[in-house]
């Protein structure tokens, strides 16, 4: 292998420049993921009036079945509520699908720009890289597809589960519902902008797909080709 040259040409171009902003994407992708946690809480009515706020903690990757829910101070508020119980649901594997593909990305992201800007001749000189390269971006777009659809499901469950509804659903509630009332939740935002940032990703990767295959043998024709080709003469 040749040594390294520096040249900022290729930034400059659609494919070194789209490639800089998928870097930058990926970052947000698994950041306001990864880095996310929140609480839900409910208000017990306590016989007596005095209250209680009880707060359920939870954060990435989601395991929710390990959330604990209560019981109350029993001493505080006289109810029949005697264990703790837990949340619905365990959306680990969709989080963290989506979170680690997102690193993986970001490697791949320092890992190609090191390419174009140190090997660029190597690249465009070089039948294969092109077409590795290519091959890749297709891939990547569609585990993005994949990746942020399961994702956002995840969230949709996510939200019911830690909502007003966890509470109906709470056994200690069900033979009197007025005894517990939904009371707050950590706003979700970061985890809605994570999965607009994936979508952006898809489209990201997938525009740039095409400028990927401007790069290889399969849109440049042949050198020895003929571009108008003539019948031999009879």
């Amino acid at each position: 292998m040749s040594a390294p040259e520096l040249n900022l040409a290729p930034i400059k171009e659609p494919l070194g420049f789209i490639k800089i902003l998928q870097w930058i994407f990926s970052i947000f992708a698994f950041a306001t993921c990864g880095g996310y946690s929140g609480k839900t809480s409910l208000v017990v009515n306590c016989p007596k009036g005095n209250n209680e706020t009880i707060e359920v903690k939870f954060a990435y990757p989601f395991r929710l079945n390990t959330a604990s829910i209560g019981p109350p101070d029993i001493q505080k508020c006289n109810v029949s509520w005697t264990q703790a119980y837990v949340l619905v649901g365990n959306y680990g594997s969709s989080a963290q699908f989506f979170v680690t593909f997102a690193v993986f990305v970001f490697l791949y992201c320092m890992a190609a720009l090191g390419l174009y800007l140190c090997y660029f001749r190597l690249y465009r000189g070089a039948g294969k890289l092109p077409l590795l390269d290519f091959a890749v971006t297709v891939i990547i777009s569609f585990l993005w597809l994949v990746s942020t659809s399961t994702w956002a499901k995840a969230l949709t469950d996510i939200k019911v589960a830690t909502g007003p509804n966890f509470v109906d659903e709470l056994l200690p509630c069900k033979p009197s519902p007025q005894i517990c009332t939904f009371n707050d939740i950590r706003s979700m935002g970061s985890l809605n902008v994570s999965v607009v940032i994936g979508f952006l990703n898809l489209i990201l990767w997938a525009g740039n797909a095409w400028f990927v295959y401007k790069e290889t043998s399969l849109h440049t024709p042949p050198a020895n080709a003929s571009p108008n080709p003539t019948n031999p003469s009879p």
